[in-house]
Parts: structure tokens; C-alpha cells; sequence
């Protein structure tokens, strides 16, 4: 029986983004445990998804001691019991400290080793000192890489620019996949519409959609100012916020200063995401860094107008005018990008439906067997610590 190991930061990232795999190759006679930091109790997946799930302690920020101390030495621990064939990680701190942590292993006991880079957190946006370090940790984790998998093309071009795996171990894979009839355009019953919207949505209110976590690179508070403008011409329009995180109290602040509390709604986090996208005038995206957005392709899917930063991801995404793009931090090109999609709400329309026309190829079962070609292909003579010209 074949065995893998799927690493990430925080059980959230299997949830969200991997649990059709891992049920595929469960399904296949596969053994398929996963290993993150926080507890699994909470979610009934870990039993019907994983055969082992395994717990480990560190930080979100990749240097902190916390992560040198006894997780790495748990994490080969395990690797050596389990024997697996393969370990693919996930989110970047997971990745960098699981790969260093199996790079001291002697090479006949190292694993096939994957890194799935959902969008790296070097970008033209960033500060110089802080892209250099994270370019630094990813060139180190690169040496204990089998196989890198990026989701963009401007990532493709960065691996290759700063050689962070040999030729031939670079992949790129249009995301990480995504449900098609889960976010069907097709019509959900009105009572699924009524609850996702209930105390904000009702009684036809036009409102906005964003769809991320509460943290600096998403740059909510550009979205909160642009839309405060919009207040004089569109003094009905909503704006629903479905995430949560470190800056939720912040935000709220700027919404109450605005004088906006009773048009913005903090929602939390939401599994009804799909009725939440079928009736929003467009959903939002202000970040300065994404990988593959998968608040995106939720969006194209849905048949939702999208408003969004010309960043890496996004563009991939939207080119050929299947969206509204604007620069990062350009509060009035984010307004006068909202004001297009609600002025002329036909136009905004015929990109939806445009974008939905080329989802196929972003379906999660696409994608799995993309990931079943890869696993298939590991070359005999290549194991992790082994660089190749």
C-alpha cells in the first residue's frame, strides 16, 4: 500500500483545499494521514478522510524557535515509522520546517518530498529585506525538494529566476482545484438564498462580496473607503465581509468612523458560500499578494462579476477582460471599478458568464489526476538533497 503524508500550517488548509484528494487516494489503496499544527477534534473529516492524523506545535512565522525545538525532530520521527512514499506540504511554514526537518534524514530514508506554493511570499509588492529572506528560506527548502508545484505564472518565472528546484522538478497546475457543481450557477432555492442573507440580504438589497481573512495583505480598508463613496449614489448597496482574523477589530473600528455599521457585515466564516456568491453585484478582492485566489474561481464559477488587483493569480485568472482589474492600492480605481460593475450591471454580467466558460480546466478532478500523473512520475534516481544542473 502506497503511503502519504499531507502537511500544512493549520487543519483549516485541509479543509478548505484538500480533502478531495485525500479521499481519492484513500479510495485508490492509498494510506493517507495528514500532520498540522493544531488539534482535529473539531472536524469529523479526520476519520472518513485521513487514516491518521498527527498534531505538531509551531509558529506562522518560519524562524521562530518554536519551530527548530522538537517539531522537526517529531516530524522525522514519524516519517521513519511510517515509511512514507511521499510528503507533500502545504502553506509555507509547514513546508519550510517539514522539508529542512527531512533534509537531516539519511537519504535512503527520505521520502518523495512535494511543495504545493500557494503563491509565495516574495511578491513585487512586498518590502526588499522581507522578500529576500522569504527568496533565502525557499532556496534552502528547495535543496530537500523533489517536486515544486506553483499555481502562476509570474511563480513559474520566479522559480526558475531564482533556481529554487532542478529542471524538470518545476510544475505548474492552474490551482488547486475546484468543486464545479458545488458553485453551479444554477439556481439555489430561494430558502438557501433567505439564510445565507438573513439580518443583512433581505428584501433585495444590492450588496458586494469579499471573501478572505482579516490580515494586512488583503487590504480590507481599501475596500471600506472606496465603498463609504459609493454611499451618495447607492445609498441601499451592502457590503458582506465573510472571513475572520487578527485585524476583524481594526476593520470594525474604520467601518463605525465611517459611520457605515448598518451597511457593512462582518459574517465570519461560511460554508454557504455558493449562496452568498448568487445575487452579489461583484465579488471583491483587494489583496497585494494570492497565489491562485480561490475566491476567484468560486466567483467564475458562479457566474459573479468580479472586481480585483492586477496582481500575479489574478491575472492568470482574468485575462481577456474576464473581470474588472485594478493597482494595488488604488483606492479611486477600485471605486470607479465598483461604480462600473454597479452602473452597468449587463456588462459586468457577460464577463461572469465568460469567465464561467473556461472553468473546466480548474475542476478538482482535473486537478487530481494531474496529481495522480505526478505521483506516478517520481524518477528512481531522484530524492530529496540531490541537485541536478
Amino acid at each position: 500500500m502506497p503511503k502519504l503524508l499531507m502537511v500544512t500550517t493549520i487543519p483549516e488548509t485541509l479543509e478548505s483545499f484538500l480533502l478531495p484528494y485525500a479521499l481519492h487516494f484513500r479510495q485508490s489503496g492509498w494510506q493517507v494521514d495528514a500532520l498540522a499544527g493544531g488539534s482535529f477534534e473539531p472536524f469529523p473529516w479526520r476519520e472518513t478522510h485521513f487514516h491518521h492524523t498527527h498534531q505538531v506545535t509551531w509558529s506562522r512565522s518560519p524562524l521562530h524557535a518554536g519551530n527548530f525545538l522538537g517539531t522537526p525532530g517529531r516530524i522525522r520521527q514519524l516519517v521513519r515509522r511510517e515509511g512514507y512514499d511521499i510528503v507533500h506540504v502545504h502553506t509555507p511554514v509547514a513546508a519550510f520546517v517539514t522539508r529542512m526537518a527531512l533534509g537531516s534524514l539519511p537519504r535512503a530514508q527520505r521520502p518523495r518530498v512535494v511543495y504545493t506554493a500557494h503563491g509565495f511570499h516574495f511578491h513585487p509588492k512586498g518590502r526588499p529585506l522581507r522578500n529576500a529572506a522569504f527568496v533565502t528560506l525557499e532556496w534552502l527548502a528547495g535543496h530537500f525538494t523533489d517536486d515544486l508545484v506553483v499555481m502562476s505564472e509570474a511563480d513559474e518565472a520566479a522559480a526558475r529566476a531564482f533556481g529554487l528546484v532542478p529542471r524538470g522538478h518545476l510544475h505548474r497546475m492552474p490551482g488547486i482545484g475546484l468543486d464545479l457543481q458545488h458553485y453551479s450557477a444554477e439556481p439555489l432555492p430561494p430558502a438557501a438564498l433567505v439564510d445565507a442573507r438573513r439580518g443583512w440580504g433581505e428584501g433585495g438589497r444590492p450588496y458586494l462580496l469579499a471573501v478572505a481573512e482579516f490580515i494586512p495583505r488583503k487590504r480590507h480598508a481599501d475596500l471600506l473607503t472606496a465603498f463609504a463613496r459609493l454611499g451618495p449614489e447607492w445609498p441601499q448597496l451592502q457590503l458582506a465581509l465573510a472571513g475572520r482574523g487578527a485585524l476583524e477589530a481594526d476593520l470594525r473600528a474604520q467601518v463605525q468612523a465611517l459611520g457605515l455599521t448598518d451597511r457593512v457585515h462582518f459574517l465570519g466564516f461560511r460554508r454557504d458560500i455558493p449562496a452568498l456568491l448568487q445575487g452579489a453585484a461583484a465579488v471583491v478582492l483587494t489583496s497585494e499578494q494570492e497565489g491562485l485566489p480561490r475566491c476567484l474561481l468560486e466567483a467564475m464559477s458562479a457566474g459573479t462579476p468580479i472586481v480585483a488587483t492586477r496582481i500575479r493569480g489574478v491575472v492568470d485568472l482574468l485575462e481577456g477582460q474576464l473581470g474588472l482589474m485594478y493597482d494595488v492600492g488604488d483606492v479611486n480605481a477600485l471605486e470607479a471599478a465598483l461604480r462600473d460593475v454597479l452602473r452597468d450591471p449587463a456588462a459586468a454580467q457577460a464577463r461572469a458568464q465568460a469567465a464561467r466558460a473556461g472553468m473546466l480546466r480548474y475542476d478538482v478532478q482535473h486537478l487530481i489526476q494531474l496529481h495522480e500523473h505526478l505521483y506516478a512520475s517520481a524518477p528512481a534516481t531522484v530524492r530529496a538533497g540531490v541537485r541536478h544542473a
